[in-house]
Parts: C-alpha cells; sequence; structure tokens
C-alpha cells in the first residue's frame, strides 16, 4: 500500500519525476534495468516501503512482459508531464495530447486512493494490489493534475543550462531562478561566462 499525506510540497513529486532519466529517455534504454531503476526511485522518495520495492522487482522478474508495459507506461507518462511543464515554462500551454496521456494515467489512479481516519484527521493512501507493477506511477498522475490546476504552474522552470533541461519549481522571492540547482548548473555557467571574459581574443 502506498501511503502519501500530499503535503504542500507533493507537487513537486511530478517534476522530480519528469527528471528522473536526465534530458530524455533513451528510446533504446533496457526495459527491464529502466524498471529498476523505477522502482529505485519510488523507494528513495518514499512512495513505496524497501519492502514493496523488493516485492515489485520479485514480481517483474517473474512476469517481464508485465514489467516492461509499466516501464513504457512510466516513459509515456514521464515525456507528457516532461513537455507540458517545459511548454508552460516557456510560456505556452501543453498540448492536447500530452494531457490526455496524464488524463488516462489519472483515470486509471483515482480508483485507487482512499481516505484513512487518523487521530481527529484523514489522510490520503493509495491502495495497491500486490501485482500492481505500476503504482508508483499514481502519486505521479495526481501530482501532475495537482500542479497542472495550481497557481504554483507559473512558477515551474526549465533549467537555463545549456547542458541540463530539468525542471524545477521557482520558489524565490523574485520568481527569477534561472538553475535547477545553483551549486551545479549555476556555478558551471558562471564559470563559463568568467572564463569566456577573460579569455577573448
Amino acid at each position: 500500500m502506498i501511503e502519501s499525506s500530499f503535503n504542500d510540497n507533493s507537487d513537486d513529486l511530478c517534476l522530480n519525476f519528469a527528471n528522473i532519466w536526465g534530458s530524455r529517455p533513451e528510446a533504446s534504454r533496457d526495459r527491464a534495468d529502466g524498471y529498476r531503476e523505477l522502482v529505485a526511485w519510488a523507494v528513495q522518495g518514499g512512495i513505496i516501503a524497501p519492502s514493496q520495492g523488493h516485492q515489485l522487482l520479485e514480481r517483474a522478474g517473474r512476469e517481464p512482459s508485465r514489467a516492461e508495459a509499466s516501464m513504457a507506461r512510466a516513459v509515456r507518462l514521464r515525456e507528457a508531464i516532461s513537455a507540458s511543464f517545459s511548454r508552460i515554462a516557456g510560456g505556452r500551454s501543453p498540448r492536447e495530447e500530452e494531457l490526455e496521456t496524464i488524463n488516462r494515467a489519472l483515470a486509471e489512479a483515482l480508483p485507487h486512493l482512499r481516505l484513512r481516519a487518523e487521530d481527529a484527521r484523514c489522510r490520503w493512501e493509495w491502495s495497491a494490489p500486490p501485482d500492481a507493477l505500476d503504482q508508483m506511477l499514481w502519486p505521479v498522475a495526481r501530482s501532475a493534475a495537482e500542479l497542472l490546476t495550481s497557481d504554483r504552474a507559473g512558477r515551474v522552470r526549465e533549467c537555463a543550462s545549456e547542458t541540463c533541461s530539468w525542471l524545477f519549481l521557482d520558489s524565490s522571492r523574485n520568481g527569477r531562478r534561472k538553475w535547477c540547482d545553483m551549486a551545479s548548473c549555476g556555478n558551471r555557467a558562471k564559470a563559463r561566462r568568467y572564463y569566456e571574459r577573460h579569455h577573448r581574443s
């Protein structure tokens, strides 16, 4: 069972997912390796428990065709989310085909969403059968829908680095953040500009 309280930062989940394989997943990516990476990402992000991840990998080993199909769905969803928010970051609207892919994933996800009582309040919980190899995609689809329909969508940015296309939420006060990570892409850009200024012929 996947559990999530959907806190204020939950809409970052879909952007994290969009960045999972770097700039773009290669068409020739080995689906088995890709599925292992997908499960590892879900465990690391707290979407599923380590024991769940182990069970999913065991089942994927027994049913490789289903694991490949789940991986294919993950790639399609990742591409749709990445393209949608890249367009939003550029001041454009997502394409209908991208939204349709997200809508299909959302339609598959929402029937598994449940309310659970906890003390004097309730929280959201995902109810997943053990054989649902793509269960980690359900919170991602919901996260994408939440962010696409929120005011925070206007804060989505694409890294300005020439070698990076990661998406991020700009939480800076002036809304002018350019880099996904100042310590990496930002510093490299600064170093490159410094070199160019001081080595012009």
